[in-house]
């Protein structure tokens, strides 16, 4: 089903949703990297960096949901529409429990030596690339167009050798206005038959012989 256009209010709102997707992602890189601006001031991955992160991540997946969801303009919810709404809260989550592993009691290290391993990273990721393939399913997809093929119907042909017998009641107003050639009065139309050259000569030769055979008796 198609959804209308998008109105001049709806083109706004989008475009706001979309800033703040960028001022996310933008929090989100700063979290992960604060050598960009500066402010590393610990060896390690403390907990205040993994909540800028989390929180730039939060607001990168709300605001662009909030930005699909203008961009669908009221079409109705599919299952693939729903799968993607699910799967962009279960990738935050994964995103969620993999950098707070540490500090919830769910990883190897405890405070206050508590480092960020490749094994929270590839949580992190996982989560985040969860995220962003519902974001996928949740875009809206253009409506396939319909083939112009089907519906047609291809007229049947009927053999005159291969028609059923029909009785007397049983006739359809088809096969009435329409009648077989033997009924209508008409002969059958015959096809010529053809012969090759050397059943010619193989049939010339019996001939001759059926000839011979009474002159010799």
């Amino acid at each position: 089903m198609p959804s209308p256009p998008l109105k001049p209010y709806q083109i706004r709102w989008a475009r706001y949703w979309m800033t703040i997707v960028f001022v996310g992602f933008m929090i989100f890189i700063i979290g992960v990297q604060p050598d960009l601006i500066g402010m590393n001031r610990s060896e390690v991955v403390g907990f205040v960096q993994v909540d800028v992160w989390l929180v730039g991540l939060a607001i990168l997946l709300a605001s662009a949901y909030a930005t699909v969801r203008v961009i669908r303009n009221h079409r109705p919810m599919s299952l693939r529409a729903d799968i993607g709404v699910r799967l962009i809260a279960t990738g935050y989550v994964v995103s969620a429990a993999a950098s707070l592993a540490d500090f919830i009691g769910l990883g190897a290290q405890h405070l206050p030596n508590v480092t960020f391993g490749p094994i929270q990273v590839i949580g992190l990721a996982t989560g985040v690339a969860i995220s962003l393939l519902g974001l996928l399913l949740y875009w809206p997809r253009n409506p396939k167009p319909k083939d112009a093929s089907k519906g047609r119907h291809f007229p049947r042909l009927r053999l005159p050798h291969l028609s059923r017998k029909r009785t007397p009641g049983n006739d359809s107003p088809d096969e009435i206005a329409n009648p077989t050639p033997s009924e209508s009065g008409t002969p059958p139309r015959r096809f010529p038959r053809f012969r090759l050259p050397f059943l010619r000569n193989k049939q010339s030769k019996q001939e001759q012989a059926g000839e011979e055979n009474p002159a010799s008796e």
